[in-house]
């Protein structure tokens, strides 16, 4: 089942020197349970695909669907509270909250949006994690994986239609970005999870079920 598809999507900058076309025209489909990488070079307009798939950027034209919801005909609190609700993230900085702990962490989003927590749910990910003996450290007490491992826990903890990771092993070192990614991959395995990782490593996209290939803001 597609859980996402994008529609002929457009981001264009105009600049002193001309017109930049970030994305020029990218439809793909993206179905549940699916690891997708997008693969690119700096400035092949991934991470500008990521944000608009996120919505946390509109495109110029086009428009992004996910569990059939039009992104494009969302605004202010209607798009905040879906976005919450259906898109988990992980960046390369991890964005954890310094002053909670662990466990706090990965149940923020749930809190926010006043949803239960599904406690049998939430053990799962944390066990399948390695979590279980940080849950109440604070950030600042965990090594780089551990932070980058929250971060994923707290994605997943929604249940989302989809997660989308932003070069989240740029601040590891190899041994643990690849042991990163295979957590992403694992976890979408264990918990039919759809997700999408923006990467510039080859090693790391070829661990994924399908790449998609984006240079001078096209798929190719």
């Amino acid at each position: 089942m597609e859980v996402l598809r994008t529609e002929n999507l457009r981001k264009i900058y105009q600049t002193p020197s001309g017109e930049v076309r970030a994305l020029d025209g990218v439809s793909i489909s993206i179905e549940e349970g699916e690891f997708v990488a997008i693969i690119g070079s700096s400035g092949s307009g991934k991470t500008t695909l990521l944000n608009m798939l996120g919505g946390l950027d509109d495109p110029t034209e086009g428009d992004v669907i996910v569990r059939g919801k039009r992104l494009g005909g969302m605004k202010g609190e209607e798009l905040t509270v879906f976005r919450r609700r259906n898109i988990g993230f992980v960046f390369q900085n991890y964005n954890l909250m310094p002053i909670l702990s662990v466990k706090e962490n990965i149940t923020l989003p749930l809190k926010l949006d006043g949803m239960g927590i599904d406690k049998a749910f939430l053990n799962r990910i944390i066990d399948s994690l390695g979590l279980r003996e940080k849950l109440s450290d604070l950030p600042e007490m965990l090594s780089g994986g551990q932070q980058q491992r929250v971060a994923i826990a707290r994605a997943l903890s929604t249940k989302p239609a989809v997660i989308l990771a932003d070069e989240p092993t740029g601040n590891l070192d190899s041994v643990t970005g690849t042991e990163v990614v295979g957590l992403l991959r694992s976890s979408a395995a264990a918990f039919n999870q759809t997700i999408v990782v923006v990467t510039h490593n080859e090693e790391i996209a070829q661990i994924a079920d399908r790449m998609i290939r984006i240079e001078d803001g096209k798929v190719r």
